[in-house]
């Protein structure tokens, strides 16, 4: 284990009511009755004494309005709930490109960004414009991105990488190309920040796959990996991209994010070092 300890913030600014056929891919092949599904978007803020970090940025107004997703807080305004002001320039991980995720880094114009080659060249290549794989992002965006690379703020990633003492970048792919997931070293142990590697806990847990996928192969794979990083205890706490249940797996935030967050470990660690019951359960 790493000697930086990281305290992980989960935050919902958003959220989706819909149906399950709508999420999941020809869920008619699974013969189970369709029925009301939830969906909440979440941004992360990684925290150590040394400093901070932000995993994704959510997404915009503009975007979220277009496919009648609900703000429940604007997402600037939750940056800065969460100590990040916005126009400061925090180191930011990009998870892949799609509009829930990056539809806020001009509120970052600064930022170093660091993300997945492959993510990147794929949005800028020729299937990009495609009706099933353009519908999930926003081209305002992905021209942010551009500028941002042509600014020299952006360090791709290629398969793995280490980006800090206690923080592992996987480049895992199925929901896209490039996709993204990140280890943490916590005082609560390791966090495996899936983003949308798995939007629901059901996915991993019954190889259900999201109706947006670009590889099925590689997403089942994901799930396979999944389920055995946590089996073999490498991995002891999964947090969701979209799963309405995640903030009640974890410990509710104090302050300004209460209602809003949950946390996970924190970056001065507690003397007994001891997970609660509840905590223990969050992976399975």
């Amino acid at each position: 284990m790493s000697d930086r300890v990281w305290e992980v913030t989960i935050v919902k600014y958003g959220t989706r009511s819909t149906r399950r056929a709508e999420v999941f891919l020809n869920y008619h092949a699974y013969h189970q009755e369709d029925g009301p599904i939830d969906m909440d978007y979440f941004f992360w803020v990684l925290r150590s004494e040394e400093e901070t970090i932000l995993v994704d940025t959510g997404f915009s107004r503009i975007g979220g309005d277009r496919r009648r997703r609900t703000m429940l807080t604007e997402p600037a305004d939750a940056f800065r709930l969460a100590g990040i002001e916005p126009g400061s320039a925090p180191r930011i991980i990009v998870t892949h490109g799609h509009f829930d995720h990056i539809g806020n880094l001009s509120v970052f114009p600064d930022a170093d960004l660091t993300m997945s080659r492959k993510e990147y060249d794929f949005w800028n290549g020729p299937h990009a414009d495609k009706a099933l794989f353009a519908h999930s992002v926003e081209a305002d965006e992905l021209a942010h991105l551009r500028d941002a690379v042509e600014r020299g703020r952006v360090t791709f990633i290629e398969g793995e990488a280490h980006i800090a003492p206690g923080i592992r970048l996987l480049e895992i792919g199925g929901h896209t190309p490039g996709q993204c997931i990140i280890f943490v070293e916590t005082s609560e142990g390791t966090v495996l920040l899936a983003s949308d590697a798995v939007h629901y806990y059901e996915e991993y847990e019954t190889d259900k796959i999201f109706t947006s996928v670009a590889d099925l192969v590689e997403m089942y794979d994901s799930f396979a990996l999944i389920r055995e990083l946590v089996a073999s205890g490498e991995v002891d706490h999964v947090v969701s991209g979209h799963d309405p249940s995640t903030l009640g797996r974890f410990t509710p935030a104090t302050g300004a994010l209460e209602g809003i967050a949950a946390t996970i470990g924190a970056a001065h660690p507690p003397a007994s070092g001891a997970h609660s019951d509840a905590q223990k359960e969050s992976a399975r």
